[in-house]
């Protein structure tokens, strides 16, 4: 799977996620067989909603037959690659916003028809709403809920592969869009101060008559291991938090780091130039904020990340108050997914037992 003669966003999508891709549920046949043939990163996001119109054409095809559940699994898997179709590809707002109404709707075609079944929810926030995707594990009448913050460029219908972890383990899961991703990108600019968001998703939560609200976990990969920790030294309902691959500050300077992820942050900040996202950069921040985190807490990285520094984990690791956990996991690049194994079911099972779910 080379990258010579191609286009050096497109080689770089490549070189970066090719293990994140497959981890979260895109099959490696379609990651092969897609990037070999885009040269022009303007080609990336028609490629991916090409390939993702095959699985929904699958699930249309399983439903007609009456199977559900495997037209639940194709319309998810449809859901991903639009997702990824548009993840970084702010240089086109109308085809990248066209591609992602399509992966929404086809995670909602699956929310009904996958086991345990999901349900789309929308939540109040600042005159507007926030939506998510609410999954619960069967059997269940009031479990507790893992809440699932998104990075600079995933959403919720990339976290089919997640959710399920943790309901095996009796988990509930609410992944959601906040400010700045998904659905809400539109809408709200980036908020480093992701306290904000959070206190309205639990307040949502704690209305809820089938949630047990006083087990509440929270969850975030990538920039949303930095979200998740932020709201666990504000918020003292949240009871164990899980952060994956997050920075413990952002630096202002760009310098460095992929183009297509700068643009994609420029651009979802709802910033004009790189001059004012870089002082939305430099908001995001937990120093002196780390300590308020007296929760149990979780925190992973990889030796091996070229976007966040398995250094960062180790600060904020020094600095919170609570019980901590630190995985530096050698040869792990971001978020860990090329070794996805050495952690994604310890945490599950971290997090249910810090929530109190016995072992199963």
């Amino acid at each position: 799977m080379g990258t010579e003669g191609k286009d050096p966003r497109v080689a770089a999508a490549i070189s970066h996620w090719a293990p994140r891709f497959v981890a979260n549920g895109v099959p490696l046949t379609d990651f092969q067989e897609v990037t070999g043939g885009i040269a022009r990163w303007e080609d990336w996001c028609g490629a991916w909603s090409a390939r993702a119109a095959v699985h929904e054409e699958l699930g249309e095809n399983a439903l007609a037959d009456g199977y559900e559940l495997s037209a639940g699994e194709h319309f998810t898997h449809a859901a991903v690659c639009y997702h990824f179709g548009k993840f970084l590809f702010v240089n086109d707002p109308g085809e990248m916003r066209r591609a992602h109404m399509k992966a929404v709707e086809c995670r909602n075609r699956a929310l009904p028809l996958i086991r345990p079944r999901g349900e789309r929810v929308a939540i109040p926030y600042e005159g507007s709403r926030l939506h998510g995707n609410l999954r619960k594990p069967p059997g269940a009448a009031q479990p507790p809920v893992v809440v699932m913050c998104m990075g600079l460029d995933s959403a919720k219908e990339e976290m089919d592969v997640y959710e399920n972890m943790f309901l095996a383990r009796g988990l509930a899961t609410l992944a959601f869009d906040g400010p700045g991703q998904g659905e809400a990108e539109y809408e709200f600019a980036i908020c480093p101060e992701y306290e904000k968001p959070v206190k309205a998703v639990i307040d949502w939560l704690e209305a809820r008559g089938d949630i047990d609200a006083a087990r509440i976990g929270i969850w975030g990969v990538s920039l949303g291991g930095y979200y998740a920790p932020r709201a666990a030294a504000f918020d003292k309902r949240l009871k164990a938090c899980i952060a994956l691959s997050g920075p413990y500050e952002r630096s202002p300077s760009f310098e460095g780091r992929p183009t297509i992820n700068v643009e994609a942050f420029r651009v979802r900040a709802k910033c004009a130039t790189l001059e004012e996202a870089a002082r939305v950069a430099a908001r995001f921040t937990l120093k002196g904020i780390a300590k308020n985190i007296s929760c149990p807490i979780f925190i992973v990285a990889g030796t091996k990340d070229r976007l966040t520094s398995h250094t960062e984990a180790r600060r904020l690791a020094a600095e919170v108050s609570g019980p901590c956990e630190l995985l530096i996991v050698e040869g792990g690049n971001h978020v860990v997914n090329n070794l996805w194994y050495r952690y994604r079911p310890q945490t599950a099972d971290w997090m249910a037992t810090h929530l109190g779910v016995a072992r199963s």
